[in-house]
């Protein structure tokens, strides 16, 4: 998709709307802002945005009302959803209609630019499974910073709940979980989609050598032996993105 991409800005929040198409208008962006669902709706029949910004929650048309209408004109547009409430049950539901993803408020205006570029290239929806929610947040916080839409779970039951619910591209997965290791959570994943890509996570290099072979046997795509830095997690989805542009 080349050329300058053309954004829309749908909030009910005039001061958020406007400051926001200032500043992406400022990085090269074709950036314009409405303030309903209604005239999200009008917006989108005169032009084919690239992308569209929508959030969640908005009166008398919220977020996911929206959504619908808007793809009933325009079924191929890219829509990502932005919320302030991170336990906000409109945002699940927002998901589950099938954006290309979520991001949370107050969002800086460089990672709104990431999240931008890469959902107009079809954006990678990633999910990390770890019972270790510093493990989750900070890699969540990490490939959220460079335009990745990132759910995380705690444990095997939750993830497959959230996978049937949303199917992720990858999935970073803890090779030992409760109550289902991370061999169990992988197989059932694929099960709901056969296209996951997974990446086993450890930090007991011996202990979990039996079930990291046997899910790498099964089609995992890599290993990380924590503690890993965040250069190690791109060059892995690099070679992930490499390896769906070449249809392996």
């Amino acid at each position: 998709m080349a050329g300058t991409a053309k954004v829309l800005i749908v909030d009910d929040d005039v001061n958020y709307a406007d400051t926001t198409v200032d500043l992406l208008n400022e990085k090269g962006f074709d950036c314009v802002g409405v303030h309903s669902g209604r005239e999200a709706m009008d917006k989108v029949k005169e032009v084919a945005f690239d992308v569209v910004l929508l959030d969640v929650r908005m009166p008398v048309m919220n977020g996911v009302e929206t959504y619908r209408e808007i793809k009933k004109i325009r079924p191929q547009a890219v829509i990502v959803f932005v919320t302030a409430y991170r336990m906000d049950e409109l945002a699940k539901d927002a998901l589950k209609e099938g954006a290309c993803g979520l991001v949370y408020k107050p969002v800086d205006i460089n990672r709104m630019v990431s999240v931008i570029e890469r959902s107009r290239k079809g954006g990678l929806l990633v999910m990390v499974v770890d019972d270790d929610a510093n493990t989750c947040e900070t890699l969540k916080d990490n490939l959220e910073e460079r335009g990745y839409v990132v759910t995380t779970a705690l444990n095997g039951d939750e993830a497959i709940k959230i996978a049937q619910e949303r199917p992720n591209d990858v999935v970073f997965i803890d090779a030992k979980l409760p109550p289902l290791n991370g061999l169990v959570v992988y197989l059932d994943m694929k099960r709901i989609n056969p296209d996951v890509v997974a990446v086993m996570m450890t930090g007991y290099r011996d202990e979990m050598k039996d079930v990291v072979e046997k899910a790498l046997e099964e089609g995992a795509f890599a290993c990380l032996y924590k503690p890993f830095g965040v250069n190690e997690v791109m060059v892995i989805l690099e070679g992930v993105i490499s390896r769906m542009k070449g249809g392996k």
